[in-house]
């Protein structure tokens, strides 16, 4: 981060935009500043184009003038039940988007998130903002414009890489329960530290998230995914005790059992470090939701073999009926999104039974019939899943899907792909044998695909024919 001084803030803000700001208020007789996540930016010499300005008075009025001055090539828009109002334009290419409010104070009811709201000053706005980093105002009126307003030292949090609240934190949490997930998800994206009193209190308030809607909570936990190292958020909502309430089916997993001296690994920092594998290689959000996801149903699946040791057969499958529930809950898309998370977690450990065992043509074939255009991202996923603190085994698996990798791209270039659906279908069968769909169908079918898969038969009309007919023959379906 960069300090500044008044006169170099006011140099930095010595744009246009922000003179016609402070000459709206000016000719209105209110006071005006900018705040909030713009300034914070500033220090942090991270460029933003979403301007917050808090009017000390109305902050519609001052959007409207705001309007007045720009002219067409700005677009208003007034939500006169919150007091706000909204200016986007464009200037030389670059899109501007202004948010006012005019500053108020709130008071909270025990049971909800929407506040009572009335007209404040300065102060009491700055009250209400969630972190001291959040909460610096740099004023935009002529004769004070570029002072910062700094009442919480936001600017020395900012500096020292420390996430605090302005008032006592129980009483900011308490009052806007969403503020917990921020707190995590700003220590996150900023590789801060929370504060211990405002970790304690984290902690002390976790049972309010339960009146956050799950599309709230959703939000907070996609940008924490999206963060460049996303396992810092998860640990510290396990620590506080967050992630058991919103997603206890991965917090369940930070567990280590031991029988007869043989224990198994931690799942949730296993997943964590899968997390930050894929996070490393890609910014697809829902390949970074398969990778939380992707041993979530270990718990279910856990089972103790004296023979073996620790178990969790079939993990994959029990996790991918997982997906939709959770999804459903947190308000995420039941669509497509979640049908590709549900699909890599179905099919994370085929690539690697393969590495494990000799890369053939037809196991290959088989996989990139089932994973279809998502085969590079589990491929990817598959990769973030080895980490292994034997380096040798390591090695060795990632070599094995180096193979893997190659073979996909051979296959492809011959076009199996185009090759993979045999050439007679269901339609076909079920005219030939005079069938309705049904079991018998879907097994011909299968027979078929099989073959062409395994390569046994090439995916021609009379070679599948004649298998068909014998296939058929031996179900009962033909009589000699």
């Amino acid at each position: 981060m960069k300090l500044y001084s008044d006169e170099e803030l006011a140099e930095i803000l010595n744009q246009e935009i922000f003179r016609q700001i402070g000459e709206a208020a000016d000719g209105l007789g209110v006071d005006c500043y900018v705040v909030g996540g713009y300034v914070r930016d500033i220090f942090l010499e991270r460029p933003s184009n979403d301007i917050d300005v808090v009017v000390v008075g109305s902050g519609i009025e001052v959007a409207s003038e705001l309007k007045r001055m720009l002219g067409r090539k700005a677009r208003l828009s007034v939500f006169r039940n919150f007091g706000t109002a909204q200016v986007k334009f464009r200037n030389k290419g670059t899109e501007y988007e202004v948010e006012f409010v005019g500053a108020r104070k709130e008071s909270y009811s025990h049971d909800s998130r929407k506040p009572v709201v009335e007209d404040g000053t300065l102060e009491d706005d700055q009250n209400r903002r969630d972190f001291t980093i959040n909460a610096m105002a740099i004023c935009l009126n002529k004769d004070r414009f570029g002072e910062l307003v700094d009442p919480f030292n936001g600017l020395a949090d900012l500096e020292d890489g420390i996430i605090a609240t302005p008032l006592e934190p129980g009483v900011t949490f308490s009052d806007d329960p969403l503020r917990m997930m921020r707190c995590v998800r700003f220590a996150t994206q900023l590789n801060f530290q929370i504060e211990e009193e405002t970790f304690e209190a984290l902690e002390r308030m976790a049972d309010r998230i339960k009146i956050v809607s799950g599309e709230r909570i959703k939000d907070e936990l996609n940008k924490i995914i999206l963060s460049p190292l996303p396992s810092r958020g998860f640990v510290d909502l396990q620590r506080c005790g967050l992630l058991n309430l919103i997603l206890p089916e991965l917090a369940a997993l930070d567990i280590v059992e031991q029988r007869n001296g043989r224990a198994h690994k931690n799942n949730f920092y296993h997943t964590l470090e899968v997390l930050d594998n894929v996070a490393r290689k890609s910014d697809n959000l829902w390949l970074r939701w398969a990778a939380l996801m992707h041993d979530i149903g270990k718990t279910k699946s856990k089972r103790w073999d004296a023979a073996v040791g620790w178990t969790f057969h079939n993990h994959n499958m029990t996790g991918a009926k997982m997906v939709p529930q959770i999804f459903r809950r947190l308000m995420l898309p039941m669509d497509m999104k979640m049908k590709y998370v549900q699909k890599l977690v179905d099919l994370h450990m085929r690539p690697i039974a393969i590495a494990d065992d000799e890369v053939t043509d037809s196991a290959v074939r088989r996989l990139m019939n089932d994973a279809g255009e998502d085969i590079d991202d589990l491929m990817t996923l598959c990769e973030a899943d080895i980490t292994s603190r034997n380096e040798g085994r390591k090695k060795m698996f990632l070599e094995n899907f180096r193979m893997v990798r190659e073979k996909l791209a051979d296959l492809e270039e011959k076009d199996y792909k185009r090759l993979l659906q045999p050439v007679i279908d269901g339609n076909e069968i079920m005219e030939m044998f005079h069938l309705p769909p049904s079991k018998e169908v879907g097994e011909l079918k299968q027979y078929l695909k099989d073959a062409v898969l395994d390569n046994r038969v090439e995916n021609e009309r009379e070679p599948l024919l004649q298998l068909l007919m014998e296939k058929a023959r031996e179900m009962g379906l033909i009589k000699d």
